[in-house]
């Protein structure tokens, strides 16, 4: 019989075998469980669980640093050893790394020798009860539910030869959920993350989505233009997660992106939306809590191997309108002469007197549109950041403040950057879900918007 090591352990070995000068690695414990659910009816549900080991090897020389990083599955000391003279092997071959920097030095946090924390089908005592329950209520009504329930739980340790020793635990959880009609010609979606699911009323999910099938009991064919149109948390969050997937700073630096300065440079210190507006990423956000340090197992235009471990506290990329940082390693800071302000794992926006539901924001619109989710968005033009993109399964028309009826899909472009300077009106900012992105990005707080002529560019064929 064989004992899996524990996550410290295959990092203290890595960092005790590995035969280059410097040696980072991050070892992700995982275990996560799962509900979906068809025709009114759970279909299946499961567990799983992950050992994931980086191994990233630096090779010191006169001319600067070369660096390999290797990623894989750990359960046993053969297999991180293994993956440690692989690192080492690809730093020996690489070529220069650009971002070379000291390691961030460190001691071990006073949780380092914690075991992992876990999560399990037990999560869902209370949920599946009350799924049941909206079971019963759709299928009395003529409405069929689809969808899925998410919950994992990931353990991050990270160690390096200069004596950091860090752990994380991240708990994240998601769901959607599809209702459609009896005869499938009506559909609505709703969807919601959270670090548990102690804010999600299983019970009362048909209730919503019911509402939204019935305001479709009336069909209306409308053409494209632009409609003065509400957006609810998550089809902003579906927007805004790409432009700030779209902030590095050495992309804006190179003039590549919207936020690249005409004549050179960044955009930072102008302003470029509404001066109502905030933009924020804070690791310690109630309710949507994000690793504290850096966690890189490669390097890229938003990130650095090098800068594995560096603190993270809240930062404001955009504050009363004005451009006040982008996604920046030490490498790029030296670039761009603003300070080190790395990526964070969620993101806030919020709206100087914001107030106020999806619903009190289509009670003032006298025509126009609630359109509640979007999807398979593509970039058009990364200098203005022009998005295309579908609606999906719930585009309704509103008249004198009241939704009348369905309309059909559309194909949109605009940007977000756009959207923010030109919106009417904004909602009081809530947890919200990305229909889009959210499986990658779940951690987000948005307003709904109002925006007064949103481009609808053509009619969309698809269901």
């Amino acid at each position: 019989m064989t004992t899996t090591p524990t996550p410290q352990q295959l990092v203290e070995h890595v960092l005790a075998t590995s035969t280059s000068h410097h040696s980072v690695a991050i070892a992700q414990s995982s275990t996560s469980a799962n509900l979906r659910w068809a025709n009114n009816t759970l279909t299946t549900n499961g567990e799983m669980r992950a050992q994931v080991l980086t191994v990233i090897a630096f090779a010191v020389e006169a001319a600067g640093v070369r660096v390999g990083s290797v990623t894989g599955t750990a359960t046993s000391l053969a297999q991180a050893t293994a993956l440690t003279e692989a690192a080492d092997a690809a730093a020996r071959s690489a070529e220069f790394a650009e971002d070379a920097a000291e390691l961030v030095a460190g001691v071990a946090a006073a949780d380092w020798a914690l075991p992992p924390e876990e999560t399990g089908i037990g999560v869902y005592a209370d949920i599946a009860v009350g799924l049941g329950e909206s079971f019963g209520q759709a299928r009395a009504g003529g409405r069929v539910l689809y969808g899925f329930i998410d919950h994992e739980v990931t353990t991050s340790y990270l160690g390096s030869s200069a004596g950091l020793r860090l752990r994380h635990v991240q708990p994240t959880g998601h769901w959607g959920c599809t209702a459609k009609t009896s005869d499938l010609a009506s559909s609505a979606w709703l969807g919601g993350s959270g670090r548990d699911f102690s804010a999600l009323d299983a019970a009362g999910l048909d209730q919503t989505l019911a509402r939204r099938l019935g305001w479709a009991a009336r069909t209306v064919a409308l053409p494209a233009g632009r409609y003065d149109t509400v957006l609810p948390p998550s089809s902003v969050a579906d927007l805004l997660i790409y432009a700030y997937w779209n902030s590095a700073a050495r992309v804006a630096h190179e003039g590549q992106s919207v936020y690249s300065r005409r004549g050179g440079g960044t955009r930072i210190s102008e302003r470029i939306v509404s001066p109502q507006v905030q933009v924020f990423s804070d690791p310690a956000y109630p309710g949507l809590q994000a690793a504290p340090f850096v966690i890189a197992p490669s390097s890229s235009v938003t990130g650095s191997v090098f800068d594995n471990g560096l603190p993270l506290a809240r930062t404001d990329w955009i504050r009363d309108g004005v451009l006040s940082a982008l996604m920046q390693t030490r490498h790029t800071s030296a670039l761009t002469g603003q300070p080190t302000t790395p990526g964070i794992d969620n993101l806030v926006l919020e709206v100087d007197g914001g107030s106020g539901s999806v619903d009190d924001l289509v009670a003032d619109v006298e025509r126009g549109l609630l359109v509640t989710s979007l999807w398979y968005i593509r970039e058009v033009d990364p200098q203005s950041l022009l998005l295309t993109g579908l609606t999906r399964d719930g585009v309704y028309l509103v008249e004198n403040g009241e939704v009348t009826g369905a309309v059909n899909n559309f194909r949109f472009n605009e940007s977000p950057i756009d959207l923010l300077q030109r919106f009417s009106a904004a909602g009081t900012t809530a947890p919200s879900f990305s229909r889009e992105w959210g499986d990658y990005f779940p951690r987000t707080a948005t307003p709904a918007l109002r925006v007064p002529d949103f481009n609808m560019s053509s009619v969309s064929q698809a269901q």
